[in-house]
């Protein structure tokens, strides 16, 4: 299961729509690791500035691992992630997650992210069986 929901979130979709706090209150939840590698990158991109701020650093475990996974494998957590820290995510391999902020200098960044090139780039031995 991607998500621990409780059952008034649960209740409140079988009845209506879901808001964005309730939705990202249960990412945030049941998604420690992945929820605050993506504070941290949105944090350090704001402090630093940039068109971007990445990881790439393997997470600690398969569980952590698998919580980035599931964060940005759905449109939508991912998208709900995107709405409340204000910013685009791009994502290679099994933990390099990457952050972009608003912008045409951000979209080249992101679009250089994302291509082939950078993705054959980024492999390694190491993480073949990530």
């Amino acid at each position: 299961m991607s998500l621990t929901v409780p059952a008034a979130l649960t209740a409140q979709a079988q009845r209506d729509e879901v808001d964005d706090a309730a939705f990202v209150a249960c990412i945030r939840d049941s998604l420690p690791y992945a929820w605050n590698l993506i504070n941290d990158l949105a944090h350090r991109l704001r402090d630093e500035g940039g068109p971007f701020a990445d990881n790439q650093t393997p997470p600690p475990d398969e569980a952590a691992r698998g919580q980035l996974l599931r964060a940005l494998a759905s449109d939508a957590i991912r998208g709900a992630l995107e709405r409340h820290f204000g910013v685009r995510l791009a994502f290679q391999n099994c933990h390099r997650v990457a952050v972009f902020a608003p912008g045409a200098g951000a979209d080249a960044a992101r679009r250089e992210f994302t291509t082939p090139r950078q993705q054959i780039l980024n492999q390694s031995p190491e993480l073949v069986d990530c």
